[in-house]
């Protein structure tokens, strides 16, 4: 059992137990044909996710459009997922290209009903540790993960960093194996893939679970992967390879022939 503090700085607070083990959902953002977010067939998409096994939520994450949503449109996004996936964690993308917009989006993401918030640091990042302690100071009693995804996302979470960071643990969709070997070895905090190609190596060399957007599309096939399924990992990367292409476009073609969700998107 775990005893270090890994959110905000919070001495009170004591880390045991993952947020949760397994496969999350890095969720889709429904959008309508005029381009207005479809709050209701989101949320209904992720409590259908759920039905199926997936175990947490990801909203307005980098698979969300985060960067075209509104701080409002994430608001509403979150408080209605929230409201129908109440029996899994709720996580809600919280960036910010420096600490005050990171702290806030995160504040107003655990009003909304987050269970925790996803950060990436800044692409240009000054002082990762007095970043990361601002948004744990925001976040209050709901963890905090790092998300490093560079070029993507915001920047670089840097390995050397980790055992200080205020977190309580990190996704990463980076794919590269060495690095998560790294990362585990670096702390015992929760540590998340977001790479649907990493999904049985995570789970057999200690990672707490994975993050992935193709389990939008093929919750099955993560969930099978995830528990070490090599057949259902190749199906899967098939799946991973048609839904980033054109992104978000070829992801959200590729749930749109398996529920008979909408296409529409704003990037890209």
């Amino acid at each position: 059992m775990r005893k270090d503090v890994r959110w905000g700085w919070r001495e009170e607070t004591e880390v045991t137990e993952p947020l949760w083990r397994g496969v999350g959902v890095a969720l889709v953002t429904l959008f309508d044909a005029d381009g207005k977010v479809a709050v209701s067939a989101t949320a209904e998409h992720a409590a259908r996710l759920v039905s199926l096994g997936i175990r947490a939520v990801l909203v307005a994450g980098s698979t969300g459009e985060a960067d075209a949503l509104t701080d409002a449109e994430r608001e509403d996004l979150i408080a209605a997922v929230k409201r129908v996936c109440g029996g899994v964690p709720v996580i809600a993308g919280a960036s910010g290209a420096w600490s005050r917009p990171a702290a806030e989006r995160t504040a107003a993401a655990v009003a909304a009903g987050a269970d925790a918030v996803l950060v990436a640091p800044p692409r240009r990042a000054g002082d990762t540790i007095a970043f990361f302690a601002a948004v744990g100071e925001a976040a209050g009693r709901a963890p905090v993960l790092a998300y490093h995804f560079p070029g993507v996302a915001g920047g670089e979470v840097p390995l050397d960093l980790l055992p200080q960071l205020p977190v309580a643990g990190m996704k990463d969709s980076t794919g590269d194996p060495e690095r998560l070997l790294r990362e585990l070895d670096a702390w015992d905090a929760w540590t998340y893939v977001g790479a649907a190609t990493m999904a049985a190596f995570a789970g057999t060399v200690g990672a707490a679970g994975a993050i992935l957007a193709v389990a939008n599309a093929v919750p099955e096939e993560c969930l099978a992967a995830w528990d070490g399924d090599g057949a259902a990992q190749r199906r899967l990367t098939t799946a991973h390879v048609a839904a980033r292409t054109r992104f978000p476009y070829g992801l959200k073609e590729l749930v749109a022939k398996r529920f008979d969700t909408a296409t529409h998107a704003r990037l890209g």
